[in-house]
């Protein structure tokens, strides 16, 4: 079965490996030159379009479920999702829930007979997805991630104190915002954007350094919620939401800006 594979693996000996267990299992297999961490992962998935990746889930820059994440919600909507099996030294982020799904995991150091399963699995979900009967694929594959993500969450929260304020550095003072005064958070580069009611006497927009991934554990999901990897917004300032070439925008009440749902996230606005 003609299919192509990229490795995602910081270190170069276990790519090697890797390499040569599935050259041995799976000969047909086109193997792309391996990627060094999860955003040379990212950048070179879109590019090249891969039917399979093997994503090691602790890498630097960003690790295996950030860049599946940024994979899935960036992949063109006329192409197949990729088969993605996880890579991990330890049994942890709801990997019994990608076993249940259209992914796979194997635990490190990698065993043949595993990675054998593993190929019998994938070229059974490869002709599956030849006959267009992997309907279910799409929702498989987001579900594992979501749980990934809630569970690499609630290991966080007992540890972070649930946020009533947030504190941005403003010159050479400090600014406390009261958080029902936030509409929601975007990342941006090395900071995130902290938008904020237009009628309070703070300003509109601050920024921050706390990563968007530490903020979500400590904010109260019956008020907050991620619709993007890069961002999250108060309930209580979505106006509407709206479909746009096929896409989920949440409208907000009293700016001009819309925000985008992804694939990930847009289960949570099912009745639309």
């Amino acid at each position: 079965m003609n299919a192509t594979a990229l490795i995602a693996e910081d270190e170069p000996v276990l790519a090697q490996a890797l390499t040569a267990m599935l050259t041995t299992l799976w000969p047909e297999l086109t193997l792309l030159p391996p990627a060094r961490d999860g955003g040379e992962a990212i950048t070179r998935a879109l590019a090249e379009l891969p039917d399979i990746l093997f994503l090691d889930i602790h890498m630097p820059d960003r690790d295996g479920l950030d860049a599946a994440e940024a994979i899935v919600e960036t992949w063109p909507a006329d192409q197949p999702l990729p088969l993605i099996v996880f890579v991990t030294a330890y049994d942890q982020y709801a990997l019994a829930a990608f076993e249940r799904a259209a992914v796979d995991y194997v635990l490190k150091p990698v065993q043949t007979t595993r990675m054998a399963a593993t190929c019998q699995r994938l070229k059974d979900q490869l002709k599956l997805r030849a006959l267009a009967q992997d309907d279910g694929a799409l929702a498989g594959t987001l579900q594992a991630l979501r749980s990934a993500n809630q569970e690499r969450q609630a290991d966080l929260a007992p540890s972070l104190a649930p946020l009533t304020v947030i504190q941005a550095a403003m010159g050479s003072g400090l600014l406390m915002i009261p958080i029902e005064e936030v509409q929601y958070f975007e990342a941006a580069d090395k900071y995130v954007r902290v938008i904020t009611l237009s009628t309070g006497t703070i300003g509109s927009e601050v920024l921050i350094r706390t990563p968007l991934r530490e903020l979500v554990p400590r904010l109260n999901p019956q008020h907050f919620w991620q619709v993007h990897r890069s961002a999250v917004v108060n309930l209580k300032a979505i106006e509407r939401v709206s479909r746009v070439n096929g896409r989920m925008r949440v409208h907000l009440r009293g700016r001009p800006e819309t925000l985008e749902v992804s694939r990930m996230y847009a289960y949570q606005f099912k009745a639309m």
